[in-house]
């Protein structure tokens, strides 16, 4: 078998009010380079992995081991080359992407015993939920769900002239900690919110009712308890609107936040909305605009 590369997309789970169960495809890369030898060698690359674990306690290879017990089968010998360009920690769905390519990569590795859905399956059972694994899977926008039944999915293009803006602080926040502050419980009406505003949130999407997404996005379940966590995401969510975003989240569980935005403006006030918030709040990051990626996890091999 020849060297081959896998390539899996960051993600943008929940988007507001769809917790768990929605998200969409970020065109930052995590890579996993294949090549079968005589021994493992796990080798991460570069500065956003410094400090990974460079042998088979690798996230990635134990990413890969999930389809060998999946499978029965036994992974063969291979060097493993693990670059990134999603941040850690930062709610782009870093674990994700991680996960999802040492998946594919050993599924390619063993002749692909497993077809997308069962790739998708292991996926989302390891993580928990399936709204970051499912886009970094299969691009685009994923509503998903996860049950005793299996993984469900429906994937949707992205509707025309909608891109994202993402501000990224230079500050990690864990997801068990972000989680950690959530109610055990919710009343009946928060409940009602969120299934509301989650179909309509979906709804908008699959017809590109842009005009609708502010509106769809609000939520009640995670945004509130988690907004102490990030100074400024209430200012945010209550007024990216004014200066041109269309809707604005928690990128998963933060400290990222995304605002999508109309590709025909300008996206010169909402950066400039977004840094004064950090800087309000004094903290340093990156505002960054982005197409919502549409490939999904891609597989090149060499020769």
């Amino acid at each position: 078998m020849t060297t081959f590369t896998v390539r899996a997309p960051a993600s943008s789970a929940n988007l507001g009010p769809g917790f768990d169960s929605l998200g969409l495809s970020v065109p930052l890369y995590t890579t996993v380079k294949v090549t079968p030898g005589n021994v493992t060698e796990v080798v991460p690359h570069g500065p956003e992995l410094e400090g990974t674990p460079a042998d088979k306690s690798n996230y990635v290879y134990g990413a890969m081991l999930l389809v060998a017990k999946r499978t029965g089968l036994t992974l063969p010998p291979a060097r493993v080359e693990i670059t990134t360009q999603v941040p850690l920690a930062r709610g782009l769905g870093s674990s994700a992407a991680a996960l999802v390519a040492g998946i594919v990569a050993a599924n390619e590795l063993l002749g692909r015993p497993l077809d997308d859905h069962a790739v998708l399956d292991v996926a989302a059972r390891e993580e928990g939920h399936p709204d970051n694994v499912a886009p970094a899977l299969f691009g685009g926008i994923v509503v998903a769900t996860l049950d005793k039944l299996g993984t469900h999915y429906v994937r949707l293009d992205p509707p025309a002239h909608l891109g994202v803006t993402v501000l990224i602080p230079d500050f990690e926040l864990s997801t068990n900690k972000a989680r950690a502050v959530l109610p055990r419980e919710y009343s009946r009406a928060d409940a009602v919110h969120a299934l509301s505003h989650a179909a309509l949130l979906a709804a908008a999407l699959s017809q590109g009712r842009l005009d609708l997404l502010r509106h769809a996005m609000q939520d009640y379940i995670h945004q509130i308890w988690r907004a102490p966590l990030v100074p400024g995401l209430s200012d945010i969510l209550e007024d990216a609107w004014r200066h041109g975003a269309l809707g604005a989240a928690l990128s998963g569980a933060g400290p990222t936040v995304l605002c999508f935005h109309d590709t025909r403006e300008s996206t010169g006030p909402l950066h400039a909305y977004l840094n004064g918030v950090m800087k309000k709040n004094g903290l340093d990051g990156r505002v960054m605009d982005f197409p919502i990626d549409t490939q999904g996890t891609l597989i090149e091999r060499e020769g």
